[in-house]
């Protein structure tokens, strides 16, 4: 009798075992519909953030992968980069945005609260992907402490936020905006480098200014502005938890999968 009670215990414990796991693995799979949800979001409210969010990860990931991070570090790159701008997209700073003239004092002021409203907005999701917050959250902190919202300085920054903070003014700087013009690669790599060791971690800037990383770099923004065909979203073979999701945006050339698709595993 007490061999066959213990036989019961087992399966009973191994019942609510897996039962626990597919309730995990439900959760999990709505979070990452959740990320899908929130970038179309981006796309629906403001095109042009969508595509620069998309060419800011696009680059991001390519210094992540030059740096030699793992895999799930890198998956933290892109998303941090994929929502780096969500804060922009509350109606107090719509308008602002897409005002023609230039900024006042107390827009300017309005804007910079972006990424503690982007922060606050990905709160919910905070149990999936704990990095992302503070990522968000820190993405204009600067290497010497002089940035906002927190004053942060050097690697007190996390790492993720300092990835995306180059790759933002890198896109910033060649990319036309409604206050001014889009210069060249060269031209975006001069202003890096001024500002290594002050607005940006100068072993980052180090290792993007290299002529090989800045090559793929071009070729992965370049992938990064082809239109996206309908239906094209990359999906695993295998079953995959949130934070393995593979956003619909990316796009690969064949041959490039190990980089384009660098969070598919």
């Amino acid at each position: 009798m007490i061999p066959a009670l213990g036989l019961l215990g087992a399966a009973a414990m191994g019942a609510l075992l897996l039962t626990e796991r597919r309730r995990r693995g439900t959760a999990e799979r709505l979070a990452a519909s959740a990320m899908e949800t929130l970038l179309n979001a981006i796309d629906a409210n403001d095109p042009v953030t969508g595509a620069h969010v998309r060419r800011v990860a696009a680059v991001a990931l390519e210094l992540a992968q030059a740096l030699g991070l793992d895999e799930r570090q890198q998956r933290t790159v892109e998303r941090v980069a994929l929502f780096h701008d969500i804060g922009k997209i509350h109606e107090a700073l719509f308008d602002i945005l897409h005002d023609a003239n230039s900024l006042t004092r107390d827009e300017r002021a309005a804007v910079a609260t972006h990424p503690r409203r982007g922060s606050e907005v990905l709160e919910p999701l905070e149990a999936f992907y704990p990095e992302l917050c503070a990522g968000v959250l820190a993405h204009h902190e600067r290497w010497d402490g002089t940035g906002y919202p927190q004053g942060l300085k050097g690697r007190d920054i996390p790492l993720a936020a300092r990835i995306v903070a180059l790759a933002d003014s890198f896109d910033a700087i060649t990319h036309s905006r409604r206050y001014s013009s889009g210069r060249s690669d060269a031209a975006a790599a001069e202003q890096i480098l001024a500002g290594r060791g002050t607005q940006f971690d100068p072993e980052l800037v180090d290792l993007f200014l290299a002529p090989p990383v800045l090559a793929e770099v071009a070729r992965a923004r370049a992938a990064a502005l082809r239109p996206r065909a309908k239906g094209s979203r990359r999906r695993n073979r295998r079953a995959s938890p949130a934070p393995d999701v593979i956003f619909r945006w990316r796009s690969g050339a064949p041959g490039r999968q190990s980089r384009a698709r660098a969070a598919a595993r």
